[in-house]
């Protein structure tokens, strides 16, 4: 049996991690680093600085090379076998590291319930046989986060709120019904393909790390600039992870 404990560790400040995060660590009888590209080295030190920040000698700590997406293949066709091969690289390293079974915890960006697809990857561990038992810990969200630095409410008053994709949003456009639409996984920014018209935007990249950026104010000034500013902080650092939210004044 693998008990396996999916812990949230917020975005990126070491503050995030809560007490539940801290014990669940240190119980693990092995903690899977995942290493990308060599440009998000940041990624995988602030995890490890995380491991050494919190656990004992006791628990075990394994880097291993997560593999890489297919970009040429089709979006849900590509991530479909990309998640294949990652659950390929983790029942390798539990075969080596956890023969026997145990404790093995995995270190999640934000929070595994939000567009996240941890869960998902374990869910074809199991459907593969592996005798899998998963706790998740959760984490302080990219969206709360994002609220908490521009200090604002997630929704308007008495409304509701959709969170949605980039690539969801350029493709359909605005939400029908929705005020105020949160948006992630935008790596082209698809608020620039709206009507800026009576909308606001509150945007930020490296959430709760050093590097922090925030942007705030009317879609159509603000917009711009934003693009430009990811724009210099991709070359800057290589990688970008950000999110924001969009608030349309009804009519």
């Amino acid at each position: 049996m693998i008990d396996l404990h999916l812990i949230g560790i917020g975005t990126g400040n070491p503050d995030h991690l809560t007490r539940a995060a801290e014990a669940a660590m240190r119980a693990a009888d092995l903690i899977l680093l995942p290493r990308k590209r060599a440009d998000t080295a940041d990624l995988y030190n602030l995890r490890r600085a995380l491991c050494d920040a919190v656990l004992t000698p006791n628990t075990r700590v394994v880097a291993f090379d997560l593999p890489v997406r297919d970009a040429a293949a089709g979006y849900l066709t590509g991530v479909r076998a990309w998640h294949a091969a990652i659950a390929d690289a983790w029942a390798t390293q539990i075969a080596t590291h956890l023969p026997g079974g145990g404790r093995l915890a995995l270190l999640v960006w934000g929070d595994p319930s939000l567009y996240d697809s941890t869960l998902r990857i374990a869910a074809r561990l199991r459907a593969g046989g592996l005798e899998l038992r998963v706790t998740v810990v959760p984490g302080i969200t990219s969206l709360q986060a994002l609220t908490a630095a521009h200090a604002i409410p997630l929704n308007d008053l008495g409304a509701p709120v959709l969170i949605t994709t980039g690539r969801q949003l350029a493709t359909r456009g605005w939400p029908t019904d929705a005020t105020t639409v949160a948006v992630m996984l935008d790596g082209e920014g698809a608020f620039a393909k709206l009507d800026p018209t009576d909308t606001q935007i509150w945007w930020s990249a490296y959430l709760g790390m050093p590097q922090q950026a925030l942007l705030a104010g009317p879609l159509a000034e603000t917009g711009p600039a934003i693009l430009a500013r990811r724009s210099e902080l991709r070359a800057d650092h290589g990688w970008i992870m950000d999110c924001y939210l969009l608030r349309r004044t009804p009519a």
